[in-house]
């Protein structure tokens, strides 16, 4: 049994794109690093909107990992940076990867939309994008 992880965070001004990528690589780095990690995935998919996709042990590595350093930062950073931003995590039987079109259906049934202070329409009506 592993636990997969899952975050969709949209950007809303191209003034925190190179903050953003900084941190989120020394969040990678760091996650990479942190026992009962299995792996993490990104992509990038309409413009200045960012996934990541991790595989963890259990829930209690995840939230090792969720409140070490430099993640805690970053994640300070969302609710300024982010007009829309998605996250969920579920059990599944398997230590693979699922695909993406999978997990973002997964997440729309276990994710949450966090609190942003500039939401966008969709955002402040309680809907979560996944694309």
């Amino acid at each position: 049994m592993t636990l997969v992880s899952i975050t969709r965070l949209r950007l809303r001004s191209i003034l925190f794109l190179l903050p953003f990528v900084l941190r989120a690589q020394a969040s990678n780095r760091q996650a990479q690093r942190t026992p009962g990690c299995h792996g993490v995935l990104t992509r990038k998919t309409r413009v200045l909107t960012f996934w990541t996709l991790s595989l963890w042990d259990d829930e209690k590595c995840m939230r090792t990992f969720l409140r070490g350093s430099p993640h805690r930062e970053a994640m300070a950073k969302l609710p300024q940076w982010c007009d829309e931003a998605s996250v969920g995590h579920w059990p599944q039987e398997t230590g693979d990867f699922p695909a993406w079109d999978a997990a973002t259906r997964l997440m729309q049934q276990h994710g949450h939309l966090p609190r942003v202070l500039h939401p966008s329409s969709s955002h402040r009506d309680g809907v979560m994008n996944v694309t």
